[in-house]
């Protein structure tokens, strides 16, 4: 009788590992579903992937499987049965989501540390070559090319020269085109990555939603509204979410720092470009070029700001290395080109980059560009890679 018993466990047990088997394979169904919802990082799916060569265990069982199934088939085995034993032990185990709560309590500091390490790292870029080229053997532009540049496309454009007044335009968003420094960086931030055209629409757009013109009441309903709310208002002109961000963010610091929403500070504090640009860097999402921008635009200072236009023009001219990135070329240029140019200069090659068939983005070269025969042994120069 008692080899019949361990007989009859004996066949219970083969028929129940089968049935384990079944719930590791519908495990892992479970888990490819869960997949597919959630935006898993490559990293922690790579992992899987390198244990793929051995069986999967019954800690792989037990991170996927529902609860209830675990209990139910754990309650269907024998009190003298290993496995079941196991499954019950490791699924009361609080290890995993213990680890889990940490991680979690520890994202608002990590992120607070990425954004300090971020600021660091432009404050220390900016001021290793605040005032000397990133690139000291590269000669051009000499103030002679400079000269040359700014006659040959105030010829084609017309003059360009800094307004006595600034005035907000009321259609557009601008570049820097305010009287208000706080308002002239949240403009510039707008236009971003974009088109005037599209800047101009999330402008237009955002004082809809809280109201045109600049004032305390208007950029404390914008911080306090939220990043969400700004980013459903300014959707047209491109990249909301990260725009929104960071115009919030930079409202809320301004506020903190200086117990008003003003940077006006900075227009009474000439001679000081340096300090400036560090002070407006330090803000999230503002860089070089948007700073630079804010200086030129709206401060009055003489920073060459680097866009899009005047980085693929100036390549083209042979005025900065072939790889340097936008940055570096700001810092080259900013200490090659006169003060008294920068200003007309920046403003030309933004018009010449969207108006010249050859010279605007996509552009095909015609031979009929007369900036490009004005500088045609420069060009040779930047083909040859020197």
């Amino acid at each position: 009788m008692a080899k019949a018993r361990v007989k009859v466990d004996a066949d219970d047990t083969s028929q129940l590992r089968p049935s384990l088997r079944r719930s590791a394979r519908n495990s892992k169904k479970v888990e490819d579903a869960y997949g597919k919802q959630e935006d898993i990082p490559a990293k922690m799916l790579a992992e899987p992937m390198r244990r793929s060569k051995r069986p999967r265990d019954q800690d792989d069982i037990i991170k996927t499987e529902p609860p209830t199934k675990i209990a139910k088939r754990s309650s269907s085995l024998s009190s003298s049965s290993p496995i079941p034993s196991r499954v019950k032990t490791e699924a009361n185990t609080p290890a995993k989501q213990s680890s889990g709560m940490k991680t979690g309590e520890g994202k608002e500091g990590s992120s607070g540390d990425k954004a300090a390490d971020l600021r660091a790292k432009k404050l220390k870029s900016y001021t290793q070559f605040a005032n000397k080229s990133p690139f000291p053997d590269f000669s051009s532009p000499t103030p002679e090319e400079c000269k040359r540049a700014y006659d040959v496309l105030a010829a084609l454009h017309g003059e360009r020269q800094r307004p006595e007044k600034v005035r907000a335009p009321t259609d557009r968003a601008g570049c820097g085109d305010s009287p208000s420094v706080l308002d002239a960086l949240v403009r510039t931030v707008l236009s971003q990555n974009t088109s005037n055209k599209n800047s101009s629409r999330a402008k237009l757009d955002m004082d809809e939603v809280y109201g045109a013109g600049e004032s305390e009441q208007k950029w404390e309903a914008v911080t306090a509204g939220g990043a969400a709310k700004l980013e459903k208002a300014i959707a047209k002109g491109g990249l909301g979410g990260v725009k929104s961000r960071a115009i919030v963010e930079i409202l809320r610091q301004v506020k903190e720092r200086y117990g008003v929403y003003s940077l006006d500070h900075l227009l009474r504090s000439t001679g000081d470009d340096e300090g400036a640009m560090r002070e407006l860097i330090s803000f999230k999402g503002v860089g070089p070029k948007t700073a630079s921008c804010v200086l030129l635009f709206c401060v009055g200072r003489d920073s060459f700001a680097v866009d899009t236009h005047v980085h693929r023009l100036t390549g083209m001219l042979g005025w900065r290395p072939p790889t340097a990135s936008r940055d570096g070329t700001f810092a080259h240029l900013d200490v090659k080109i006169p003060d008294e140019l920068k200003y007309g200069l920046h403003v030309l090659f933004v018009e010449h980059g969207r108006k010249c068939p050859e010279c605007k983005a996509g552009g095909k070269v015609l031979g009929k560009c007369e900036l490009r025969k004005a500088f045609q042994r420069s060009k040779s120069k930047v083909e040859g890679g020197t």
